[in-house]
């Protein structure tokens, strides 16, 4: 059975706190794995927030910095460096899926779960590609700015970086969520970084963006994302349940605000 003939709801883009969104990841994937309901979504992070990588240091934080511009900063339970989100720049979407349903190695399922990534890209305009090669990294921390990975890197416009993709699987469940730079505030994304010893202008020269390469609007450019993920799963218009946003309110302060999963990457649910 195709995945698109399975049930699939679609939670079109809506602004919840840093923390909070990778709670409802953690619970669609409960929900998913539960009850046979897979999800696509489109996000914002309000306020402003720097997503750390699982196993990033926290040291690599400029902590002052986060914390006089009200930044939030939480811990994805998915690897790779730092990324600086805001309700502009930022469109940052989810796909969960019960495992069994999905291919066991790994590049398949990123090829299968980033088709509707591509075909965004593709409604824009925009001609994107996973990247052929591996470029070296300018600060490991972040990351727009690593090593790029022909796996789950995304360029356009020469072969700068316009998204990233990442996954997460649990022995029932997994996610994959990634960010698609929709604009650029160079300069803030780096301060959020302690010494990141990397100029703005070297920022723009490694990473692109929809509105540069396609002229779009934002609003545009979100239902363009949308579409795909509906497209692509089928899915109905659908919504959190109130049961999920309550468990993701209590996820979300037991574990993403936590500073022992911040700080220290000790999951204090466990």
């Amino acid at each position: 059975m195709a995945l698109s003939d399975r049930e699939w709801r679609l939670i079109r883009e809506e602004s919840r706190r840093g923390p909070t969104n990778m709670a409802l990841d953690e619970i669609a994937a409960q929900t998913a794995a539960e009850e046979g309901i897979r999800t696509v979504r489109v996000y914002q992070w309000d306020p402003s927030t720097l997503s750390l990588g699982y196993r990033q240091d926290s040291d690599t934080v400029a902590w002052d910095y986060c914390d006089r511009e009200g930044i939030t900063v939480t811990r994805r339970p998915t690897g790779g460096g730092g990324i600086y989100h805001d309700r502009y720049a930022d469109i940052s979407y989810s796909i969960v899926a019960p495992a069994d349903e999905l291919p066991g190695d790994l590049m398949e399922t990123y090829e299968l779960l980033c088709e509707p990534v591509f075909d965004a890209f593709e409604r824009l305009g925009i001609d994107a590609r996973f990247t052929d090669e591996k470029l070296p990294e300018i600060h490991q921390p972040a990351c727009y700015l690593r090593e790029l990975h022909p796996a789950h890197d995304v360029v356009a416009g020469g072969g700068r970086k316009i998204s990233g993709n990442a996954q997460y699987r649990r022995k029932d469940a997994v996610v994959q969520h990634g960010s698609l730079k929709f604009d650029l505030d160079a300069d803030r994304h780096l301060s959020t970084f302690s010494a990141p010893d990397t100029a703005p202008e070297e920022f723009r020269e490694r990473v692109t963006s929809i509105a540069e390469q396609s002229g779009a609007d934002r609003d545009e450019a979100v239902g363009a994302v949308e579409d795909a993920l509906q497209s692509w799963a089928d899915a109905d218009e659908g919504s959190w349940t109130d049961d999920e946003l309550e468990r993701a309110r209590d996820r979300a302060e037991a574990k993403f605000e936590s500073e022992a999963w911040v700080r220290d990457r000790e999951d204090p649910t466990e």
